[in-house]
């Protein structure tokens, strides 16, 4: 999957100013360094996308599309440090 576009980073970049904004917690960041973490995040996930994929144990490699493993990378992330209240 290619990097984020322009408009897709900077989406990106407003949605988590919203969520955390709304939960109150400081983040002690400027909004350029944030936006200088969400292009490394992107980054990071471009450089990195093939060996996310080789990570995946057959036959679930070969059998879900690009998307369902995206989501399941974003199930897992999320279950792993979503913070119960």
């Amino acid at each position: 999957m290619a990097l984020l576009d322009e408009l897709r980073r900077l989406d990106a970049w407003a949605a988590f100013q919203r969520e955390e904004s709304q939960s109150r917690v400081p983040m002690g960041l400027l909004k350029a360094d944030l936006r200088a973490a969400v292009d490394a995040v992107d980054e990071w996930v471009n450089d990195n996308a093939a060996l996310f994929n080789a990570a995946i144990p057959l036959p679930a490699r070969t059998s879900l599309t690009a998307r369902q493993k995206a989501k399941l990378l974003m199930v897992v992330v999320e279950r792993r440090f979503k913070v119960v209240a």
